[in-house]
């Protein structure tokens, strides 16, 4: 009977082969497994306000505006929605409870603002802004 310490035992080569081929697959699954985010958040756009309806939860949250404040782009994803006025940068998340928002600087001109799944970028003269729409946060860095 041959030593099954050495590499003569029978079937040694193809188990490690098996077991190789089973690695292989759990990694490549690992890397297929995205999680798809459905569409989930919607805009409805009035004169005064903004509604934003999570079809999830069934609930809906107003984004009033001052007299002076003005919408100057709109970003609906999956799960996140940003509005950019020319007074602050709102965002409301699939899970973040309502609208969060903050201030914009005197002067900030907007460069760019994308969104999609749970995330939002806004970029502009003076930072670089982003919200989270899983936890409604927004952070922000000087360019």
């Amino acid at each position: 009977m041959p030593d099954c310490r050495t590499s003569g035992w029978p079937g040694t080569s193809l188990l490690r082969k098996l077991a190789a081929c089973g690695l292989l697959l759990l990694g490549m699954s690992a890397v297929v497994a995205e999680e798809v985010v459905e569409k989930s958040l919607y805009l409805v756009v009035e004169d005064d306000r903004i509604i934003a309806s999570n079809v999830q939860t069934g609930q809906f949250f107003d984004l009033d505006f001052s007299a002076k404040e003005k919408v100057q782009r709109q970003i609906a994803a999956n799960g996140v929605a940003i509005v950019v006025t020319n007074q602050r940068f709102a965002g409301i998340g699939v899970f973040s409870g309502g609208w969060k928002s903050i201030r914009r600087i005197a002067g900030e001109t907007v460069t760019s603002a994308e969104a999609q799944d749970y995330s939002a970028l806004v970029v502009t003269s003076d930072r670089v802004l982003a919200f989270n729409g899983r936890t409604g946060t927004w952070s922000d860095r000087k360019r």
